[in-house]
């Protein structure tokens, strides 16, 4: 980004205030809501800018230039901008070479406004793009559900941070919300009930008002494990349904899932083939984004191994690796049929014990998103030659840090200590959380996610997304969950965390940081405070070092 204002001057913004759109119906649904929030926003910043007020002329109106009309909402498309606002016109001008720039420009102009009667910064010139072209936001809508309205919300938060795409991680064993025509007793079924289910026209408002905020919905239907909830509907194809997720005495390598909600599609059963292309098909119809994430994450041995047919399978010499050979490779190719990319998570690469190879997996259609070993992974993923979508856990897990939710712990039972060796509660210890600690604002901010790769491999890497893995979040703690750390990955996606000598700009960011979650307040977001207010009315105090 490059930003010139050579002499801090504001004017006001004329009552009249109008915005010129080009004829593009999400432009146009964009450019009417921005023109309401600039005039009715009145934000009265922390610390006001210092500015000198010049009175005429007010400006009047914000025309908007595109080059392309026509440009989809798909992965890559140019979200570049160029901003202007004279001193000595009543215009001022946004030109963008797609309508999804031009939101972006947009977005910017409304935050450059702020007071009652409201103001504007003139003799202003903005040039802008983000540095990756994938900045996104996974939300697990299984573990508890979210009303419609709260996935809206997150959208319309997601837009007003330049996030460009909304991961929906919509079904897992723990249920299947999602209402699909051809195979609707999934949801039936394996729903918590008829009031948390999405129906296709609750899927088409979702991927509609998003279109209106410049943010891509990608379905991510996780198969073969995770898939305890199809079981209700379709028990024969399930192995170790609703059993209890650590057998009595089992080591964690015998565990029949990662978490309480066992089950995992066998990929022995023919018919496991035509309801998941049924899913697929279905998926497909409801989202047009061309990439589809199909999940493909830790499988647990255990639960294939409970399953009679997969004992006999591997007592004749096949493998673990082999079963998930077997659904890949007839499940790949259809979705790929379909006209989608097809991401996954890196275990069905990377997984030590069960896992394809590389011939399974063309690079040309598939993705793979990393989520362990930080770093490390993203490298083993680009070295490969395959493009990787970075949620790595020590940087981006934002359930992270609150303990664990299993019950009968007796872990916690310690009043002076934890058992020697052994940290828990005290010392360091993790407290249940496996990816502990919570990752604060600035562990996102600082999170550099081609480190260590050459050019080349840096090529490869799309961009990341933070996620909300929800086994102790619902709507109710939603907002506080995300925001505003989910900004901070926001900024480096977009313009990156180092300044122009290259120096980590954390420090600055503070500040920039706390303004902005006042206002994403004022706008209806309830993000949570990441400092006394005193600390934002004296910018640097509270620093560590001065």
């Amino acid at each position: 980004m490059t930003l010139t204002w050579p002499t801090p001057k504001a004017t006001f913004l004329s009552p009249n205030f109008t915005i010129h759109s080009p004829n593009h119906k999400h432009l146009l649904i964009a450019s009417a809501r921005y023109n309401r929030l600039i005039l009715s926003e009145n934000h009265n910043p922390i610390v006001p800018p210092p500015v000198n007020i010049t009175y005429s002329p007010a400006l009047h109106a914000l025309s908007i230039t595109v080059h392309d009309l026509l440009a989809p909402l798909h992965h890559g498309n140019d979200e570049t901008y160029t901003l202007s606002i004279p001193s000595n016109d009543a215009t001022a001008y946004l030109t963008a070479e797609t309508a999804w720039g031009a939101m972006r420009g947009l977005e910017t102009f409304s935050q450059l406004a702020w007071g009652d009667p409201v103001l504007v910064p003139v003799d202003v010139r903005v040039t802008d793009g983000p540095l990756f072209p994938h900045r996104g936001l996974m939300l697990d809508t299984s573990r508890n559900y979210y009303p419609v309205k709260d996935l809206l919300r997150t959208v319309r938060a997601m837009s007003a941070n330049k996030l460009n795409v909304f991961h929906w991680h919509v079904t897992d064993s723990h249920s299947f919300p999602l209402v699909l025509p051809s195979v609707p007793g999934l949801a039936e079924k394996g729903s918590y009930g008829p009031g948390m289910r999405y129906s296709p026209s609750d899927v088409k408002s979702v991927v509609d008002y998003a279109m209106g905020y410049g943010v891509r919905v990608v379905p991510e239907i996780d198969a073969p494990g995770h898939t305890g909830s199809w079981a209700k509907a379709y028990p024969d194809i399930v192995t170790c349904a609703n059993m209890f997720w650590m057998p009595e005495g089992a080591e964690w390598a015998d565990r029949l899932a990662a978490e309480p909600g066992t089950g995992q599609l066998n990929p022995l059963k023919p018919e496991t083939y035509r309801v998941v292309r049924d899913v697929l098909r279905d998926v497909a119809a409801l989202f047009p984004e061309p990439f589809l994430h199909a999940g493909a994450d830790e499988i647990a041995p255990g639960c294939w191994k409970t399953d009679p047919t997969v004992r006999s399978f591997l007592s004749d010499g096949g493998t673990l690796s082999e079963l998930l050979e077997l659904y890949i490779n007839s499940t790949h190719p259809y979705i790929v049929s379909l006209n989608r990319t097809v991401v996954y998570w890196e275990d069905v690469l990377l997984d030590p014990t069960v896992h394809v190879g590389p011939e399974m997996l063309p690079k040309e259609s598939t993705i793979l998103q990393t989520w362990n070993n930080g770093p490390s992974n993203t490298k083993r993923i680009v070295e490969a030659g395959y493009r990787a979508i970075v949620s790595s856990s020590d940087f981006y897990y934002f359930d992270c840090g609150h303990g664990d939710f299993l019950g009968n712990d007796s872990r916690y039972d310690r009043q002076t200590g934890d058992d020697p060796g052994n940290p828990f509660n005290y010392n360091g210890g993790s407290g249940g959380s496996w990816c502990g600690p919570f990752k604060t604002w600035q562990r996102v901010y600082d999170y550099d996610i081609t480190y260590n790769l050459t050019d080349v491999e840096a090529g490869l890497v799309l961009g990341g997304e933070v996620t909300l893995w929800s086994e102790q979040a619902d709507q109710t703690v939603l907002d506080a969950r995300l925001w505003p750390r989910a900004s901070a990955m926001a900024e480096t996606l977009w313009s990156g965390n180092r300044d122009s000598t290259g120096k980590k700009r954390y420090a600055e960011a503070t500040d920039r940081l706390n303004e902005w979650r006042y206002r994403m307040v004022g706008r209806g977001i309830n993000a949570e405070p990441i400092q006394p207010l005193w600390c934002a009315t004296r910018p640097g105090m509270c620093n560590l070092v001065q």
